[in-house]
Formats: C-alpha cells, sequence, structure tokens
C-alpha cells in the first residue's frame, strides 16, 4: 500500500471523526472528470472498508459520504460536459481525436444510461464517462438515475467487502499488525 494511503488510514484511525468527510472528498476526486485519473483514491477507499471492521468505525455514515461524494463528483463532470462542450471538444485529448466525441454520441445513443451506470465501476471510464455524457448531450433525468444508482452500488462494492472481511483479509495481506489495538 502506497505511504500516503497508509498515512490518510492512520489519519482516519486516529480521528473518527474526520472519517466521513475524508470519504466524501475521495469519492468526490474519485469520480471527478479527469482529477480521478491522477487520484489513486480507489486504494484509499478500499483501505477504508478494512478500516471499517478493523477499528469500528461505524459503516453508515462513510458509507453514504461515499455515495453523496461519489453522485456530485459525476455531477459536477457531467454539469461541465454540459455547458462547455464546445470548448471540450477543442481540448486535449478531443481535439486530437474528434472521431471520440462521434463514437461517444453513439455510445450513449445506443447505451444510454447503462452506460453511465458501467461506467462508475470502471476505473479509467469512471473519470470520463460523465464528462462525455454532458458533452455528448445525454438527457438529465437517465444520467442522475444511473448517476445515484451506481454511486450506491459502487459505494457497497467499495467499502463492504474491507468492512464485513477486515481482519481476514489485513493479515492475509500482512497489514494486520498496522490496524492492532481496536
Amino acid at each position: 500500500m502506497p505511504e500516503f494511503a497508509v498515512v490518510v488510514l492512520e489519519f482516519m484511525k486516529t480521528h473518527q471523526m474526520w472519517a466521513a468527510p475524508i470519504v466524501f472528498l475521495l469519492a468526490f476526486g474519485e469520480s471527478l472528470a479527469i482529477f480521478a485519473l491522477i487520484l489513486p483514491a480507489s486504494i484509499i477507499l478500499w483501505g477504508v472498508g478494512a478500516l471499517i471492521g478493523a477499528a469500528s468505525l461505524d459503516f453508515w455514515p462513510i458509507w453514504a459520504a461515499a455515495i453523496i461524494g461519489a453522485g456530485l463528483g459525476d455531477w459536477v463532470s457531467y454539469w461541465l460536459g454540459l455547458h462547455f462542450h464546445d470548448q471540450i471538444a477543442r481540448m486535449w485529448p478531443l481535439n486530437r481525436y474528434p472521431a471520440l466525441l462521434e463514437r461517444g454520441h453513439a455510445f450513449f445513443h445506443r447505451y444510454g444510461a447503462l452506460g453511465v451506470f458501467g461506467g462508475r465501476f470502471i476505473g479509467p471510464l469512471r473519470a470520463v464517462v460523465p464528462l462525455a455524457a454532458g458533452a455528448c448531450q445525454m438527457p438529465r433525468t437517465p444520467f442522475h438515475i444511473a448517476n445515484w444508482t451506481s454511486a450506491v452500488g459502487w459505494a457497497t462494492l467499495t467499502l463492504a467487502p474491507g468492512a464485513l472481511g477486515a481482519d481476514f483479509l489485513l493479515n492475509q495481506l500482512g497489514w494486520g499488525a498496522a490496524f492492532a489495538g481496536r
């Protein structure tokens, strides 16, 4: 696990009242257009799931923070695409590959909300699908339904396995000592 992730997790273990706000920010950043490509929040969020089980953090507020952060991150990305679609088409990498935008239109025409829903669960796509959905003028209602339902599923799949199997997982990976002394 990267050193910065261990530092964040140790801080959350020591200052549990900051766990939900930190998870909100991580999930928001993980879902925000382009920014998500440079923020390795998934690693930390998987660790947070383990920390929930290992350090007795309350699952529900952290889970809700992950849902809200992920949903708002995608919403902002969609909004940026919707309002700046002409400028986005002139920015890198779309300006170098104009066919991508045409393919995006075809993708959202064919798959619609299912494309947004599925994009949440594929790392690199999570950073660009909402932006592309907005740039391709995907209707708001199907986008928001897919966005918020996928945020619930993503938060659950990201946090619950660690929360439910933290002791086993941490001991198998050799990290049990790092979180001992609950």
